[in-house]
């Protein structure tokens, strides 16, 4: 018998700078409460769900963006999205800017199950861009500037019936993202993004094969890990400011299975079978048969490249 699971990825179209956090949080409910009436088990947010891509201005005072962190989860303007979902009994990824108690600054995502309870956060590792404002660059991107590699490490949970893994933008590209939360046998993978339609210094680079690379990663992912991946992306203009969105939901094989159509706010609804991880798992890649880790110790003894001789 088949383990069911339906997912919502929840596109966010552009949040401007004008938005007020409350408005937004209004969109991201009204989201989840369409995700619950399609009988979605969970409904995917983006990455910096909560707020305009921010990364992009630079000021010369840190503390001037602390407007777009959270200090605490949830906290009186996030409360109707838990409300929402204990009230219709779906669960949810919600990626936000996070300040701790102790004043550090993470780029962060968390799980929360159909009962509204917090089982999983995630800090995001691979942080792109730079710290100094960059005059040869056509936008910015500061996230080395705003916020601290995550702390957390890639993990997996086992809840709402499956084991769940979380990833955030950057990270997708990377292959050591899937692969570690593949060793602990994850069945889904959620990840929202920003991802600016042109590249920033490569101005040829436009958003189509912005998207072939972006799919690309996930599907690879998500093939060599026999899991599914749900992208999730802000999509639009922000302020002059283009996202690409492409949101989309990988299938273990690889395939895309659905995907957004807008770049607005746009719920992409697929029906999952998380047994469906199983045969890869089981055969080209059960890691425990076919994994030869006395090759492997270059990626954790090593950053950069160093050619031979």
């Amino acid at each position: 018998m088949p383990r069911t699971f339906k997912i919502g990825a929840a596109q966010s179209g552009p949040i401007q700078l004008a938005d007020s956090k409350k408005s937004i949080v209004k969109r991201l409910v009204e989201m989840m409460k369409q995700a619950a009436s399609e009988g979605c088990d969970v409904v995917v947010f983006t990455e910096l769900a909560l707020t305009t891509f921010f990364p992009r201005y630079f000021t010369e005072d840190r503390a001037e963006m602390d407007k777009y962190f959270e200090t605490e989860m949830p906290g009186p303007i996030t409360q109707p999205l838990f409300d929402t979902a204990r009230e219709k009994g779906i669960g949810f990824y919600l990626g936000y800017g996070e300040i701790t108690p102790e004043g550090l600054h993470y780029n962060t995502a968390i799980l929360v199950d159909k009962s509204a309870n917090i089982v999983g956060k995630y800090r995001k590792v691979h942080l792109p861009g730079h710290v100094e404002f960059d005059t040869k660059r056509t936008h910015q991107h500061l996230e080395k500037r705003y916020f601290s590699p995550g702390d957390l490490g890639f993990n997996a949970w086992r809840t709402m019936g499956g084991i769940m893994g979380m990833a955030i933008c950057n990270d997708r590209r990377w292959p050591e993202t899937y692969r570690v939360m593949g060793l602990q046998g994850v069945e889904v993978i959620m990840l929202g993004y920003n991802t600016p339609s042109v590249n920033s210094q490569y101005n040829s680079e436009g958003p189509e094969i912005r998207k072939f690379h972006s799919r690309l990663s996930m599907q690879a992912g998500a093939y060599q890990n026999s899991t599914y991946v749900v992208g999730v992306a802000k999509a639009g203009n922000e302020d002059g400011f283009p996202l690409f969105g492409d949101s989309c939901i990988v299938d273990p094989n690889g395939h895309v299975i659905a995907h957004a159509t807008t770049e607005e706010d746009e719920l992409v609804v697929a029906e999952c079978d998380l047994d469906l991880c199983n045969f890869g798992k089981e055969t080209i890649f059960d890691f425990a048969r076919h994994r030869r880790i006395e090759h492997y110790g270059l990626i954790t003894e090593q950053t950069g490249v160093i050619a031979p001789d």
